[in-house]
């Protein structure tokens, strides 16, 4: 099955947007290790729709109920399993486009995919509600990773053409990712939050959306963790960032701007530092031939705009074969990206925890 993630530690994800809960399973988790259960609770918020203009006003909880592998607040080393109750579904403004391919949307491809068994209420299981247990697996990942000395987190590095300060790639701190998770709109420049703001209000009032760019990093990591070619730091983290929905690109460290520069200017030089190996400046993102270098790990991740819009569109009835036009109705974010800040993170910890256990020197 697609949903799954098998690498050091194991991962899948169940459900559908409109069923009756989603849920995750974790497998190969080392035993023993403290869960702070409000903290998930805080990780998992910080995804929560905002009443702010700026997401969907559908509501869900979002507890978790962890069914197995947690014992008097530890890991018990056999799979932990957590399902989250839907509670909130409007499935009835679907009913109209049930077999109406919505642009940028997978219901074509999921139809031709599931010989049109798939369940299309809110994008069923191809819907941004399948975040919110990839965040619960990501939270607890984080605090194993944190157990380990390593801290990871996210900012709104831009929002269609509004910028905010990029993380220093070299001197990226604890301090800096930690303040940055407690802020409720994720930037590091208030004044870049409140032209962000004024960019989606306008695209929500326009009956538009808008997409933008979330920046993640880690500190702490060990230097020499991952494989080259095929099963590379960089492999792994990408192959769990785009099980978020409306990611479009990725990059690591300079990512396309390496393609402009000489190799001069490119190369990171080495020194020492305290008798440390490290980098004066880290165009490589902390990661050289899928394996850590000890430098801050930084990437990018694009996010496109939110396909459900409610302007009229044209489309196709692929059941028909008939051209219609279509108008979406429902609860939408006219942006993805605030609530998306914690899901690359939360990507990012499986990824980091998965190569870490992986790694045989450990």
């Amino acid at each position: 099955m697609s949903s799954s993630f098998d690498g050091g530690i194991k991962l899948s994800l169940f459900g559908e947007s409109h069923g009756k809960g989603i849920g995750a399973v974790l497998d190969n988790l080392p035993g023993g290790e403290e869960i702070d259960l409000d903290k998930i609770g805080e990780f998992m918020a910080r995804r929560a729709p905002k009443k702010d203009g700026t997401s969907t006003m559908r509501s869900e909880k979002d507890i978790p109920e962890i069914l197995s592998g947690l014992f008097e607040g530890k890991t018990t080393g056999t799979p932990l399993a957590a399902v989250i109750m839907n509670t909130d579904q409007h499935s009835g403004d679907y009913g109209n486009i049930s077999h109406i391919a919505r642009p940028a949307h997978a219901d074509y491809t999921g139809f031709l995919r599931y010989n049109g068994a798939n369940d299309p209420r809110g994008g069923g299981h191809f819907s941004g509600r399948i975040t919110a247990p990839l965040c619960f697996a990501g939270a607890v990942c984080g605090q194993i990773l944190e157990h380990r000395g390593i801290i990871t987190g996210a900012h709104i590095a831009s929002i269609k053409n509004v910028r905010d300060t990029a993380f220093d790639p070299v001197g990226i701190t604890a301090g800096t990712l930690d303040s940055v998770k407690r802020r409720p709109f994720p930037t590091l420049s208030e004044d870049a939050e409140m032209k962000m703001r004024e960019v989606i209000n306008a695209a929500r009032m326009d009956l538009d959306s808008v997409g933008g760019i979330v920046e993640c990093a880690a500190v702490g990591f060990p230097a020499g963790i991952g494989s080259p070619m095929l099963d590379g730091l960089e492999n792994i983290i990408s192959q769990l960032v785009f099980a978020i929905p409306a990611v479009k690109g990725i990059e690591f460290g300079c990512g396309f701007e390496c393609a402009e520069m000489f190799g001069s200017e490119n190369n990171d030089e080495f020194r020492m530092d305290n008798g440390k190996v490290v980098t004066d400046t880290n165009n490589h993102g902390g990661i050289l031939g899928g394996i850590s270098s000890g430098m801050p790990i930084i990437f990018r991740v694009a996010f496109k705009p939110t396909p459900s819009i409610s302007r009229p569109q044209k489309s196709v009835d692929f059941k028909e074969l008939t051209e219609q036009e279509l108008v979406i109705k429902g609860r939408h974010d006219p942006c993805v990206v605030p609530r998306a800040v914690p899901c690359v993170e939360a990507a990012l910890n499986i990824a980091l925890l998965s190569a870490l256990l992986e790694d045989p020197k450990l």
